[in-house]
């Protein structure tokens, strides 16, 4: 059944449903947006700076990592590099989602692609293991809220961000790499879970010693996919994808 002949009450429920899932996603980002908004100003930006940076580059890790740059009076070409750097895994998420979304109509494949953070390749992706098709309305109700209180929480800490001296004392900073670990551990029933996450794991430490921040983000992604193009496909696997290729057709 394709997007649009959904009917418009399946369509709002789709979204409501996708709405439900980003609750979680925005508690655990707050503390990061309100700390990426309290930093920005310390480096020398404005409020409406760093909202017009929460607002277009939308990635988190990426703009702390800008920010800390422009702050050093780094490069320009130095910063773009950095946060393709640390950004590079969407071009991974981007492959693995879009046969999910190549139904839609390219313009809401290219807003998609726009809001193809880290919790949304995951809910996606394991919605689509589940044999579900991931509509636009879904994908939104769980876009939109993440992207809005990203927004919202950014600027909150470029206008306030100050009155909370140490935010790493008070364990604010602990919150996202909780929940990432728990995106991660959702995936441990998929075949060679732990050799893949143990090899990604284990290359980002060792480049983190040797490279250096940010490039151990791409360089931990990239081993755990290399590890499993390498990792021979087992025949039960082989069964399964035929079986799931069925369920979906």
């Amino acid at each position: 059944m394709s997007v649009e002949a959904i009917p418009e009450g399946a369509r709002a429920s789709e979204f409501w449903r996708g709405a439900r899932l980003s609750i979680p996603v925005v508690v655990a980002s707050a503390p990061f947006a309100v700390l990426f908004g309290a930093l920005a100003i310390d480096n020398g930006f404005s409020v409406a700076e760093a909202t017009l940076m929460s607002a277009t580059i939308y990635g988190g890790a990426s703009q702390l990592v800008g920010i800390e740059l422009f702050g050093h009076q780094v490069a320009p070409w130095l910063v773009v590099l950095s946060i393709f750097a640390v950004n590079f895994r969407h071009v991974l998420y981007s492959a693995a989602v879009g046969k999910r979304i190549d139904h839609w109509p390219l313009l809401k494949q290219a807003i998609g692609y726009f809001f193809l953070v880290d919790p949304q390749y995951a809910e996606a992706e394991r919605k689509g293991e589940n044999g579900e098709e991931v509509t636009f309305a879904w994908y939104m109700g769980l876009a939109l809220p993440i992207y809005v209180f990203w927004l919202a929480e950014s600027t909150l800490g470029a206008l306030f961000g100050r009155l909370i001296p140490d935010p790493h004392a008070i364990g604010l900073d602990f919150l996202l790499p909780i929940y990432f670990l728990g995106l991660v551990m959702s995936f441990r029933k998929r075949p060679r879970w732990l050799p893949i996450v143990i090899a990604s794991a284990a290359a980002s430490m060792i480049a983190y010693k040797t490279v250096g921040s940010p490039w151990h983000v791409s360089i931990g992604a990239l081993a755990g996919v290399m590890l499993a193009a390498a990792l021979p496909v087992r025949a039960d696997e082989t069964v399964e994808t035929e079986e799931a290729v069925e369920v979906v057709s």
